[in-house]
């Protein structure tokens, strides 16, 4: 089956974890929004009126499925390519875990929208300055320090023990996505979580994973992504 991903073809965004897990399986798919007419066939698809359509991207179309969300997404796609545990209580666990990299993610995201997504970051400078001190100081150490905890009960060298999951690959795009927004800031506290550090760096060595970040498929971080370097925000 050759997979169709649909998501904004100009940011990582939230299309970027899905991505990782289809690259590092080494799956047959296709960036559709990226490609000619691709991303009109996206909106289309969202503005359908069948009776499933997709809300908004990331949705991968599988067959005559369509799966929309991120972490839906990889529960589909985790037990078809050996990227989550066969057994359901570790497979939950594994959804689990993604669902909290995502509300991390919307806490990445509110450092630089702290008021909403309608206004500039540039209308809101003051809030998100305010918004991205209480992130450092808070909820950083909160999520992260979860993470940390979670690899060192597992035993390691990954969240779920000795075998890699799809939610290995997206807590290594977290790590990578915060060291270029706040690269100061998470030089300084990546020595309080040794083991996520550690496991960043097996993912990138990962034979696929290197070979997609060395790609053009990878789209580079920018500022109309979710991770966004704003120098007045890294202190």
């Amino acid at each position: 089956m050759r997979y169709e991903l649909y998501y904004w073809p100009g940011i990582q965004g939230r299309g970027e974890y899905v991505r990782l897990a289809l690259e590092d399986a080494g799956a047959d798919y296709v960036d559709a929004a990226r490609r000619g007419s691709g991303e009109s066939k996206m909106m289309a698809m969202m503005n359908g009126h069948g009776p499933m359509p997709p809300f908004a991207p990331p949705f991968l179309k599988a067959g005559k499925l369509v799966i929309g969300q991120t972490a839906n997404i990889l529960l589909y796609l985790g037990p078809r390519h050996g990227l989550a545990p066969k057994a359901e209580p570790q497979r939950l666990w594994v959804h689990q875990l993604q669902l909290t990299i995502a509300d991390f993610v919307v806490e990445v995201h509110d450092t630089h929208h702290p008021l909403g997504p309608t206004l500039y970051y540039e209308d809101q400078r003051p809030a998100a300055k305010k918004r991205t001190s209480e992130f450092w100081s808070e909820r950083v150490p909160k999520f992260l320090g979860y993470f940390e905890r979670l690899i060192a009960h597992s035993g390691g060298p990954y969240l779920n023990g000795r075998r890699l999951c799809y939610v290995d690959l997206s807590l290594f795009q977290i790590v990578e996505g915060l060291r270029y927004a706040f690269p100061n800031n998470m030089k300084r506290f990546e020595r309080k979580v040794p083991r996520v550090t550690e496991l960043r760096d097996r993912v990138a060595a990962r034979p696929n994973i290197k070979a997609y970040l060395a790609s053009d498929r990878r789209i580079p971080f920018n500022e109309d992504g979710i991770f966004r370097h704003y120098k007045v925000l890294d202190g």
